[in-house]
């Protein structure tokens, strides 16, 4: 029988012991050095397979991005054939057309160990690098500059697609040179398959739940807490009572808006509302320390703080806050280097960007003032004269003061443990206006509930003996006091006076009565 040895053709061996070598050279040197040849072309031959693999994503992504600005140019061909068309408008508007979202801005992840020491541009940069070389090599002024700039990326783009054919041909060579060789990584597992028979459980059948329901009179005082009451007008007591600062209204906003999530602007964007527009230094420098102010909500933050302002009578800070937001949209729509593409642009004197920037600015922040002025108008026509109604507490007596008494915190009689039960209920606010011991800070709190919460807690607040009623004291010694005295004594001489004229009259009633007694004897 004839044994064919040929699949063993391929085997690649590092170690060989029949290996033959000149008496001058030592052999284990030898075969050593061997291992390590085979091993650093191995691995350098795999390096690059990867490395190819890596370009063509990347070529791939790019070219999309190429079609789409080809695309978007031949769209709006017409647009750039008019003679008021400005050509780096028309392609600024064009990149941005192209853009996309800012998440696939993000080129992929390198394998291990490739590119390890470069970082990979985004594609927004490639594009606009790619735009600036056609410009370049189009000139100043072209004859017709939009043919040329087509021309020049169409011509971008069969270089790309001429370098991604090259890449495609190396890695063939080299995928095919790796396969030639088997090695220890290429052996593997052909075919492996295992089956355990199990015998199906039968479903149990389902049990019938258990419920225990409890009838009562009123069912809706079921899904009601008592600290959590609707007054008459629908509004929730409970919650508000730990209300620190006043909210204003979003319909003030949007009156389309049914949303009840207030945007506002946190303190970083209303800093940076500060920064006057023009110095672009300062921003360029609060954007590099507090990159987390692109955020998409910090411009819509900003617009609103601009329409506010505008309502107040504050155009100035309007257009500022306007301008501030606008920047910071086109900042994160240009990707994560768009904040060094939109400076770059906006500060080199002349460039169009700065017309197309400050145009947008303009038109939104007059269309806000336009808004601001009929909101205004019409808040004038129909002037709202609602009135709120609130649970306040006053001392009847201008002598005496609420004394406000909190349970002690470690009660050891059974008074003062069911006044700090009630005491714990209270929502935080009202407990911290109650610890300051000051009357205006309760009645602030108690202001912001419905009118059925607040005599709810002026009840537990009786109940739990918080409140008590102590006199004055009347200062003697100042002019005031002395005049609050006078007045207590004039107040008690009519009263005592009052008294002797009622018994005077007691005593003469009773006299005439007995003379017509005495005459009816007679």
């Amino acid at each position: 029988m004839v044994v064919n040895y040929s699949k063993w053709d391929a085997l690649e061996l590092s170690d060989d012991s029949d290996i033959e070598v000149h008496p001058n050279v030592d052999k284990r040197s030898f075969i050593r050095a061997k291992q390590n040849q085979i091993h650093q072309q191995r691995y350098e031959r795999r390096h690059q397979i990867e490395t190819l693999k890596y370009e063509r994503i990347i070529n791939d992504g790019l070219l999309q991005r190429i079609d789409k600005l080809l695309a978007s140019l031949q769209e709006h061909a017409q647009q750039a054939t008019a003679p008021s068309q400005n050509p780096d408008e028309f392609m600024m508007h064009a990149l941005m057309d192209c853009a996309g979202d800012g998440a696939d801005d993000v080129p992929p992840e390198p394998p291990k160990g490739v590119y390890k020491q470069t970082e990979q541009p985004r594609y927004s940069v490639m594009m606009a690098s790619l735009v600036d070389q056609v410009k370049k090599d189009a000139g100043d002024t072209p004859p017709d500059w939009f043919q040329t700039y087509l021309k020049g990326v169409e011509g971008h783009k069969s270089k790309v697609e001429g370098l991604q054919s090259e890449l495609k041909q190396k890695l063939v060579d080299l995928e095919e040179e790796e396969a030639k060789k088997i090695t220890s990584d290429s052996i593997h597992t052909g075919f492996s398959v295992s089956s355990v028979s199990k015998e199906k459980e039968k479903p149990k059948p389902a049990e019938k739940a258990k419920s225990e329901t409890v009838e009562v009179l009123n069912p809706g005082s079921l899904k009601r807490d008592s600290l959590k009451k609707l007054d008459s007008a629908g509004q929730s007591s409970g919650a508000e009572a730990d209300v620190e600062d006043e909210v204003k209204d979003p319909s003030k906003i949007r009156e389309d808006e049914d949303d009840d999530e207030h945007i506002e602007p946190s303190e970083l964007g209303k800093a940076f509302a500060k920064i006057k527009m023009g110095e672009y230094k300062k921003c360029l420098q609060f954007i590099s320390e507090n990159h987390e102010v692109v955020k998409e909500r910090e411009t819509d933050g900003l617009l609103v703080e601009g329409f506010n302002a505008q309502m107040d009578g504050k155009p100035d800070y309007a257009k500022n806050c306007v301008h501030q937001a606008l920047l910071l949209q086109y900042c994160r729509s240009l990707g994560r280097d768009g904040v060094g593409l939109f400076f770059k642009r906006i500060t080199t004197p002349g460039h169009q960007a700065q017309k197309v920037f400050l145009d947008d600015v303009n038109d939104t922040y007059n269309r806000i003032r336009t808004r601001s002025a009929e909101l205004a108008k019409e808040k004038a026509a129909n002037p709202k004269t609602t009135e709120t109604e609130q649970i306040q507490l006053h001392a009847v007596d201008p002598n005496t003061s609420i004394h406000i008494n909190i349970p002690s915190s470690s009660p050891t009689e059974e008074v003062e443990i069911k006044a700090r039960e009630i005491f714990e209920t209270f929502p935080p606010g009202l407990r911290r206006a109650l610890e300051s011991g000051k009357l205006d800070e309760v009645n602030e709190v108690l202001g912001k509930m419905s009118v059925e919460e607040a005599e709810e807690i002026v009840e537990k607040l009786g109940d739990g003996g918080m409140l008590s009623v102590e006199e004055g004291v009347i200062d003697g010694t100042t002019e005031e006091g002395r005049e609050k005295l006078k007045g207590l004594e004039e107040k008690a001489r009519a009263e005592k006076l009052a008294e002797k004229l009622a018994e005077g009259a007691a005593s003469q009633g009773a006299g005439l009565n007995e003379v017509e007694v005495a005459d009816v004897d007679d």
